[in-house]
């Protein structure tokens, strides 16, 4: 008992055993560790080296106390099946000896408990034993037949401490699981079982209830059948609850359910309980009478959902979850449907109730497959003689049945600040996706929003439900991923704890990885799946498409963000922005002019003039390299000028504006997705270190392999669209236009106006100068984004220099266009 533990062994045990469903090689290698470490029978003559090993496993077990023991029944099983046709079977020996020592430890710590100064550290040994006991039990129950006995007696523990509890709560359920293979137990070992778990049932609170109903179902349902004495209990419940609403009918507003309160909500959830395991329908309980006791016990518990206290709420609802798992066509019910579906859609309805709702969910699809899984193991023993299968495929029905009736509601409760409530709303649709209740592509868009929660473990499990989607239906992640993308941007809108601040798509830490990471990387494998993907959210920047703006920077985000790693991706976006900009830029110019005040043709002259400037410019990339010179030499010395002609032309455009400033204000609205777009290309050239005359020549047509290069990111690039962040946080869509804004707006109009008539970079100059057109280019470019001066379009690694590209005249993508 004094042998000191290892806590280095025991963490690097937890860290270890954790990987038990790893890969192959990994899991292999864990299952043959702990073969060596605890399942290799151990001499009988040495009992340090048997100390030693329960110090260890209960160590073990003990640790991993809050993050459950899923691991332990893996490994347990795993090693059993290894050797179920072997004809030596040291892993069950060891089995046996383990748990016939962990017996041993338990009676050893009961007898030091009564000294006071290592009262704490056995009492918590105590419980670990015995809770490696039931893990054993789980896995193989027979073990631990010869002990029931000796573990009865511990029902009777004192509870003083939440140790004291887990001891009944553990020893509870292994009685639960061996009693029923006992054969021949003593009708005095029975009774004193059966009065223990009334006893507790009675004294004790809600888990020490659920346990000791549980453990009381088996013993009475398979073993003894003394159903008079658990109808006796279930009167005495049911009976309290009848009066307590009839008494609420009669007045609603007696004082007498205050003062009743703890026995009100004791019998809501006792009666619940013991619904969930006994079928009181039966002649058994209630013998010839002709009263439907499941339809009672639903009026009655329905009757307290409608309560005013929240907390009598929750557990009529938990009392209704119990009934459901024996009798699951109640969930068909009008009244439970509305009841169900309200809570889980009503925004301003209670957290406790929606968590409650989902939680009854979750209980009962892991029921039905405890229960499926039993009946595929009852059928595959009796296989000749019945098919069992065909009963479970009864069940299986009812349970896809029920969830295609609550599906939407679970769905959308993925829509909530809570993480509470996503938690649960996605563990049913795990469980719905596993059994394979439902058609999945339904769930996928919601998936793969659940994929950008902030909590690491909810992203992790809706990432592999995709990951399994994907890999028994292959195309379903691409055609649901624009619609997950945009569902994605609702749920970090419901997460946003401070609506001022504009929902972002990539990651807060030093990663800044895109929110939809995962989502990408399952589908850039596919080229074409790929390409369609990115045209489909580059498209909801277009004009036509009235894409709000703060969705609009999500997705910029997430394309700023994405996992890239060849040259064609971002080359291939780049590509599309430099279309979308060509026809929306055009557009948006267009349904400026026209808003403006027709008949002021003077005023409008100056800007007139420059049109007609840039059209004689627009065509100068046809003409010979002795003209073209001219009309850049023109350009240049426009350029020159442009600094105080710029405030003429200002003053210009105001003079013609409209009385009503709508136009203006939809101008700058739609001018975000263009300028975001603007941004997203500088951002993807500076991140990959493209040259202009490489963008401009890439062409979507060309071989996957010219373009299969990894990517050299360069370190320290972040995307930060200001102007689009100032728009969303000023909420200029909302507010009064001001002078100084509407002067704003106009030179972001004639900024952009520039940037038209210069969209495409022209080639070098002889001398190696860059062209006037790129200059103003670059200039619109700057003053649009507000940032440092964009890069010029000579070669910026050696990477581009290195392709043999012909960098002195590349065809305009425009005009290529």
């Amino acid at each position: 008992i004094e042998q000191p533990t290892f806590p280095k062994i025991t963490e690097m045990c937890v860290k270890m055993i954790r990987r038990v469903n790893d890969e192959e090689g990994i899991k292999k290698l864990v299952n043959e560790t702990f073969q060596k470490l605890w399942f290799t029978p151990t001499p009988h003559h040495d009992k340090e080296a048997m100390t030693r090993k329960i110090l260890n496993i209960t160590d073990v077990v003990a640790a991993c106390r809050d993050t459950g023991y899923d691991w332990f029944e893996q490994l347990l099983q795993n090693l059993l099946k290894s050797e179920e046709d072997a004809s030596y079977k040291p892993v069950k020996k060891a089995c046996t000896q383990l748990v016939d020592n962990l017996v041993e430890h338990i009676l050893k710590y009961e007898e030091s408990l009564s000294d006071s100064d290592n009262k704490g550290v056995n009492s918590g040994r105590l419980v670990a034993c015995i809770t490696t006991l039931f893990l054993f039990s789980k896995i193989r129950p027979q073990l631990m037949v010869k002990h029931a006995m000796t573990m009865q007696p511990y029902l009777t523990t004192k509870c003083s401490t939440q140790n004291d509890f887990m001891v009944i709560c553990n020893v509870a359920k292994i009685l639960e699981l061996v009693v029923p293979l006992m054969e021949h137990p003593s009708e005095t070992f029975l009774a004193t079982i059966e009065e223990d778990l009334m006893k507790l049932i009675i004294k004790y609170g809600m888990t020490v209830v659920q346990h000791c109903v549980s453990c009381l179902g088996a013993v009475v349902n398979k073993v003894t059948q003394n159903y008079k004495f658990v109808w006796a209990c279930f009167n005495r419940y049911y009976g309290a609850l009848s009066k307590l609403k009839n008494q609420h009918q009669e007045d609603p507003n007696s004082t007498i359910l205050t003062a009743n309160k703890p026995a009100l909500l004791r019998s809501l959830f006792t009666v619940g309980a013991l619904c969930r395991h006994f079928d009181f329908d039966q002649e058994d309980f209630k013998g010839n009478s002709k009263v439907n006791i499941k339809d009672k016990v639903l009026e009655l518990l329905m009757y307290f959902t409608k309560h005013s206290d929240e907390e009598v709420q929750t557990k009529a609802i938990i009392g209704l979850g119990f009934a459901f798992i024996q009798h699951p066509s109640l969930m068909f019910e009008q009244e439970v449907k509305t009841l169900y579906n309200s809570i889980l859609s009503d925004k301003n309805c209670s957290v406790n109730l929606k968590i409650q709702v989902l939680k009854n969910l979750q209980t009962y699809l892991q029921e039905e497959d405890t229960r499926m899984q039993q009946a595929d193991r009852d059928w595959k023993k009796v296989a000749k003689q019945e098919d069992l299968k065909e009963m479970g495929d009864i069940s299986s029905g009812m349970s896809s049945s029920i969830m295609q009736l609550y599906l939407k509601q679970v769905l959308e409760a993925f829509f909530h600040n809570q993480s509470s409530v996503r938690h649960f709303a996605l563990n049913v649709i795990a469980l719905t996706l596993n059994q394979g209740l439902i058609h999945p592509v339904q769930c996928v868009p919601y998936l793969i929003a659940m994929g950008t929660d902030p909590e690491p473990s909810m992203r992790n499990k809706a990432d592999q439900q995709l990951v399994e989607i994907d890999k028994k239906y292959a195309g379903f992640i691409h055609m649901k991923a624009v619609a997950g993308m945009k569902m994605s941007y609702q749920v970090q809108q419901a997460i946003n704890t401070c609506p001022k601040d504009p929902v972002r798509g990539f990651r807060h830490d030093e990663s800044s990885s895109a929110l939809c990471s995962h989502l990408y990387s399952m589908i850039r494998g596919n080229r074409q799946h790929r390409r369609a993907f990115l045209i489909s959210l580059l498209n909801l920047f277009d004009d036509t498409a009235k894409t709000e703006v703060n969705m609009l920077l999500y997705i910029a985000d997430n394309l700023a963000c994405f996992p890239y790693q060849t040259q064609e991706e971002p080359l291939f976006i780049m590509h599309h922005i430099d279309i979308t900009l060509s026809v929306s830029g055009s557009n948006l110019l267009q349904s400026f002019k026209e808003s403006m005040v027709k008949d002021k043709k003077k005023e409008r002259k100056p800007v007139s003039d420059e049109e007609t400037e840039s059209d004689s410019n627009s065509g100068s990339g046809s003409e010979s390299e002795e003209e073209a010179s001219k009309p850049r030499r023109l350009r240049k010395r426009v350029d020159s000028d442009s600094d105080s002609d710029e405030e003429n032309d200002i003053n210009s455009v105001m003079k013609c504006l409209p009385e009503n400033s709508a136009p203006l204000i939809e101008f700058a609205n739609v001018s975000q997705g263009i300028l975001l777009l603007l941004m997203l290309k500088q951002h993807l050239k500076n991140l990959c270190g493209f040259s202009d005359s490489k963008i401009q020549k890439y062409s979507p047509s060309e071989s996957a392999k010219v373009y299969d290069k990894a990517i050299n990111r360069k370190t320290g690039v972040h995307f930060h669209p200001k102007q689009t962040l100032d728009f969303l946080r000023s909420d200029m869509a909302n507010s009064k236009i001001t002078e100084e804004v509407k002067r704003s707006i106009v030179k972001q109009y004639l900024d952009f106006k520039l940037l038209m008539e210069h969209l495409d970079p022209d080639e070098e100059e002889e001398d190696g100068e860059v062209s006037a057109s790129t200059n103003a280019r670059n200039k619109a470019i700057t003053s649009l984004l507000g940032g440092g001066s964009p890069k010029n379009n000579a070669a910026e690694t050696e990477d581009d220099e290195s392709d043999g590209e012909d960098r002195g005249g590349g065809t305009s993508g425009v005009r290529r266009r």
